[in-house]
């Protein structure tokens, strides 16, 4: 497998957060100081290799050859250079810069103040700190698109799938001990005295603001949305469908300037400020009091999902049915409960679990369900769970009779990676490539170099 187009597939994904400060146009043939490599009007700075290898090693990856290193980014680089040559993909320049702004703002709640963040991640301004997140957001976007424009009708066969196999058998990676698991979760409900106190204070604060107190600063002082309030609760370039249902429709059907009553969504009660809205893009503003359930109310919902949790040791339901009819989790209860990993697997690492259902799950065994316990979701917010063990999986080496999906997955990958070297090979006569004299001693897989030269 050729390595430079591994690398390029990590660098669609991995780009380095602190990269990218500089954004120039280049003349063919020209190369000034700092710049590492061109590609088309692409610049590739010395310090953007630097940092990319810094991110990559805090992620765990070992850079063993910086000369390969280099290629994958250079690789990279090919693919977003098409992609904005590519009518076919949408140019989205405006709303990578505007989620760049909300991205900046989210990773500023994380922290004290602006220059506590700032000196974190080793930025000047907060200019040159979004900067950066925006052409992160950028190359990423271009890069997967024309990745997956150039390999959308990769397949393999079965006999594919077991040829793969029989050929790096050896040298594929092993198994850590595994577990595929289901749950079953609810929310606890807040009480109807509850729910009227927090809309009394959302209604206070309406009351504040008609009074003559901005939206704005309002948000600033009591939203409890760590992605907004700093920034005064504005979401800018919402698309469609983006926020949930409940806030949407209360937001779209707003004047501009507008302000809703309190609304219930699942992350609590919102006031709405519609600011401006053209076709099925609109910003606005809200202030988020989260509805978080006291004590009472996290005992009365562990109460409750015991009495599910007996039903299916009874016999009485199976745990399917049961996390259809009762789960509040909306990622799970219409597949029984199952928990998938990011590529979409039922099988879950131990080592990649969450300390609490690693905790809960500890000494069970297969077809072992867990008590009920409390535990937190997406922004912190409590639910009460428990969870079956499904099947236990000790670590192995893969093996195409009970490993199938990932073989293939691989096998899979293997012939994308082939078809985006043939498509780079197809691509360099055309494109001006020019790399710095300090890699001159590099023995690139592609031969960069002379495709340039040849033009």
């Amino acid at each position: 497998m050729n390595k430079n187009i591994k690398f390029a597939l990590v660098f669609t994904f991995l780009l380095a957060f602190f990269g990218g400060k500089m954004n120039a146009q280049v003349k063919s043939g020209d190369l000034v100081d700092g710049i590492a490599v061109v590609v088309g009007n692409e610049i590739i700075l010395e310090s953007d290799i630097e940092d990319q290898a810094n991110f990559s090693k805090q992620q765990g990856a070992a850079i063993a050859n910086k000369c390969e290193f280099v290629e994958g980014i250079i690789s990279n680089k090919l693919l977003i250079y098409e992609a904005k040559r590519d009518t076919l993909i949408e140019n989205r320049s405006a709303v990578i810069k505007d989620n760049a702004n909300q991205k900046y703002t989210q990773i500023l709640g994380q922290f004290p103040d602006e220059k506590t963040m700032l000196a974190t991640y080793k930025f000047r301004t907060s200019f040159e700190m979004k900067n950066a997140i925006e052409k992160i957001d950028s190359d990423n976007y271009y890069g997967q698109m024309k990745y997956g424009r150039i390999t959308e009708k990769a397949d393999v066969t079965p006999n594919e799938v077991t040829d793969f196999f029989t050929t790096f058998q050896y040298q594929l990676p092993e198994v850590k001990d595994e577990v595929t698991l289901s749950q079953i979760s609810i929310f606890p409900k807040l009480t109807d005295s509850h729910k009227d106190e927090v809309i009394g204070r959302l209604n206070k604060i309406k009351q504040a603001i008609l009074g003559g107190e901005t939206f704005e600063s309002q948000a600033r002082i009591y939203s409890e949305d760590p992605g907004s309030a700093s920034n005064g609760g504005l979401y800018k370039a919402i698309s469609k469908g983006k926020m949930v249902k409940p806030f949407e429709a209360a937001a779209l059907n707003l004047q501009e300037g507008e302000m809703s009553d309190p609304v219930e969504s699942d992350f609590g009660y919102h006031l709405i400020q519609l600011v401006k809205k053209s076709g099925k893009i609109y910003d606005a503003r809200h202030i988020l009091l989260k509805a978080e359930p006291n004590a009472a109310e996290i005992a009365t919902a562990k109460k409750e999902l015991d009495s599910i949790r007996t039903l299916i040791n009874d016999g009485k339901m199976t745990f399917k049915e049961a996390a259809f009819r009762f789960s509040d989790d909306k990622k799970t209860k219409f597949n029984g409960g199952v928990l998938t990993a990011e590529d979409g697997s039922d099988k879950l690492e131990k080592l990649n679990l969450s300390p609490t259902i690693a905790y809960q799950i500890a000494g069970l065994n297969k077809g072992d369900i867990t008590e009920v316990f409390q535990d937190k979701v997406q922004q912190d917010r409590k639910v009460v769970t428990f969870v079956k063990i499904n099947d236990v999986i000790a670590a192995h080496k893969l093996d195409i009779t009970t490993d199938y999906d990932r073989i293939k997955q691989m096998a899979l990958n293997k012939k994308k990676n082939e078809m985006v070297e043939k498509w780079v090979k197809e691509k360099l006569p055309n494109i001006f490539i020019s790399i710095n004299d300090r890699y001159k001693d590099c023995k690139f897989k592609t031969d960069w170099r002379k495709s340039a030269e040849t033009k």
